[in-house]
């Protein structure tokens, strides 16, 4: 039987993502799992290929079919073992994934960290338009980075590279979950953005901040960019510092890497324009004119799919 399939997996610490991708890129079916992360998520494999079984059943697709599996896992990976070396949210330590997975299904697993398959899937299918050289950066709750670099990703030595949240950017900063102080994370991130907003409530600033906090009882990082759309001075300049340090971060990064494109992506993207329009501001303020002129800066497209196209297209990839 013709091999034309790839399963694309992309693990969470709520839900598992997976999804059947055809070979040129198009959704067969896609689903997800909720996280076991009990006895230290030591039954998520089984669960996920459970699930994987169900569907070819259900939709009656031979295994015979598939290529293999990408993975998408969070913390360090070492690529080449296919190991989970840390991952705190999920409780895995040193942790064998690709072992396991290819163990129970029969089938290739190749296993990568899921900033790093997320910037894979949108330079397949997504806003990358699969260039050769891309950085994508996630704005979340974190900072999330992955780094394409004549078309492969870079994963490091041992897993750790483009881990861009933790760039040091203020040596005397906030604490950062990684334990050291001032990381990119804590200024950048939609946690760092509401935290600097708190900072500027408890001087007496942002008055329709403080208004929507006492409303709602907490403010979000939308509320904050809602506020400076609306015309509030000290949000404004509270984005304007949060773009001028990502800005000269990825200036950093681009004359280390020359990017075609730089993708941003995360909920704290979806600010559009007021984020995008200072930041390549930022960006070219930093970086070499050269530099600039061949990177283009994009907006995620895929969203929540990003990890199961990444997933899939390593497989792809290692095929």
């Amino acid at each position: 039987m013709e091999k034309d399939l790839l399963i694309g997996i992309d693990i969470g610490g709520t839900t598992v993502k997976n999804a059947i991708i055809t070979k040129q890129g198009e959704l067969i079916a896609k689903w997800e799992v909720n996280t076991d992360l009990s006895d230290q998520g030591v039954r998520v494999p089984d669960d996920v290929w459970a699930s994987i079984e169900n569907k070819l059943t259900e939709l009656d697709i031979s295994k015979d079919r598939f290529f293999g599996m990408g993975v998408g896992a969070p913390g360090f990976i070492e690529p080449e073992t296919g190991k989970v070396a840390i991952a705190v949210n999920i409780g895995w330590q040193d942790f064998a994934l690709k072992d396991i997975l290819e163990k129970v299904s029969g089938l290739p697993v190749y296993v990568e960290n899921d900033a790093n398959i997320a910037a894979l899937g949108e330079n397949w299918m997504g806003s990358g338009n699969q260039v050769e050289n891309m950085i994508a950066v996630t704005l979340g709750t974190g900072v999330g980075g992955g780094i394409i670099a004549n078309g492969q990703v870079i994963s490091g030595a041992n897993g750790t590279g483009a881990e861009i949240g933790h760039i040091t950017v203020e040596k005397d900063g906030a604490y950062c979950n990684c334990g050291r102080y001032g990381c990119l994370e804590t200024v950048t991130s939609a946690t760092g953005i509401v935290r600097q907003a708190q900072e500027l409530m408890e001087v007496g600033k942002a008055e329709p901040l403080q208004q929507r906090k006492e409303q709602n009882g907490a403010i979000t990082a939308k509320d904050v960019f809602e506020v400076a759309e609306a015309g509030d001075a000290d949000c404004k300049e509270l984005l304007l510092h949060v773009c001028d340090v990502l800005g000269a971060t990825l200036a950093m990064l681009a004359i280390t890497t020359n990017p075609a494109k730089i993708v941003i992506g995360g909920g704290v993207s979806k600010a559009g324009d007021i984020i995008l329009e200072p930041l390549k501001e930022a960006f070219e303020k930093y970086t070499l004119p050269r530099t600039n002129e061949a990177c283009d800066f994009e907006i995620a497209q895929l969203g929540n799919d990003a990890g199961v196209y990444g997933g899939a297209y390593l497989v792809l990839q290692n095929s």
